[in-house]
């Protein structure tokens, strides 16, 4: 009775189906194993300077392009050419974080992956709607150096329900959106760092081309935690790494190409939030509109206050 059972059910009283449902599991949802630290990915060159370029190009490049090209071209009671950027932003990106995970040499839980991409993209596209209104209200006088209602072309509107629907329109944008967006963007590259692992001594350093990308890379992400208001989350995400670095080395796994240029990154980014804050710490408007405990103010609010003023 006991072997016909055993053979009904080949995974009870730990046969080898119950061995290999472990061992899948362990693969699936463990820490990195002898196995994975094995399988360590090249350096994904392509994947990393396509990421670089779209992010410059596509994020960076939005409020600009829509500065330069005629507004002619892009009646303000239409999208801009920055807002089309956007678009492709919140196409590409997701694209290349999905392509991201599955170079992955760690077997990444997909539910979490595809939960993370959906909720990016909706608060991407609720960023778009946001960030397309308040930049073109630049064109009437907005000044983002000051709250919403200390704004001149705002404070005085009638009704004054009005301004409580700009007050929305800037939480949509500044702190939904934000939140969305970044929030499942920081847990998917940490949950690819997770498997950037290895024992061999051969994969332990960054190729020439990665070195060069080490710059761009973390001078954006500078621009993404200032400007996204977002440094609580990034200082998490950065210790978080850390944390797992050194809990790896313990195993005697070190990171590999790809984790040391994201990890590299995100150190040279820490570092230049650090000159920003200091060099901006006793400006006395931007201290006005950022005066929590933790000050670090916006690049375009400097740009409206120092920059465009003089014109």
């Amino acid at each position: 009775m006991e072997a016909a059972r055993r053979r009904q059910h080949p995974g009870a009283a730990g046969g080898p189906g119950a061995q290999l449902g472990a061992s899948f599991l362990q693969a699936r949802h463990g820490s990195v194993s002898a196995d994975e630290a094995a399988r360590t990915a090249p350096f994904h060159l392509d994947l990393w300077f396509y990421f670089t370029l779209q992010n410059w190009v596509l994020d960076f490049g939005r409020p600009i392009a829509m500065l330069v090209f005629p507004l002619e071209w892009f009646p303000l009671n239409k999208p801009s050419v920055g807002d089309y950027f956007h678009m492709a932003y919140n196409v590409i990106t997701p694209f290349l974080l999905l392509k991201l995970i599955e170079r992955s040499p760690r077997t990444l839980p997909r539910s979490i992956t595809y939960v993370s991409i959906i909720i990016f993209i909706m608060g991407a596209s609720i960023h778009l709607v946001g960030d397309s209104v308040n930049h073109r209200l630049l064109f009437s006088g907005y000044q983002h150096h000051l709250s919403v209602r200390e704004n001149p072309i705002i404070k005085n509107l009638k009704p004054e329900t009005l301004i409580d629907s700009f007050e929305l329109l800037y939480y949509y944008d500044e702190y939904l959106g934000h939140c969305m967006w970044y929030i499942p963007f920081f847990l998917i590259l940490f949950m690819y760092f997770s498997g950037c692992f290895t024992a061999s001594k051969a994969e332990r350093w960054m190729p020439g081309p990665a070195l060069l990308l080490v710059v761009p890379s973390g001078l954006y992400y500078w621009y993404l935690v200032t400007e996204g208001q977002i440094f609580i989350l990034f200082i998490f995400t950065f210790f978080a790494m850390l944390a797992l670095v050194l809990h790896q080395k313990r195993k005697r796994l070190f990171l590999d190409s790809n984790g040391l240029f994201l990890f590299s990154s995100f150190t040279l980014t820490l570092l230049l939030v650090a000159l920003w804050v200091a060099w901006l710490w006793n400006d006395p408007v931007l201290r006005k509109k950022y005066p929590g405990v933790i000050y670090v103010p916006e690049p375009w609010a400097f740009y409206t206050l120092h920059v465009s003023s003089r014109h």
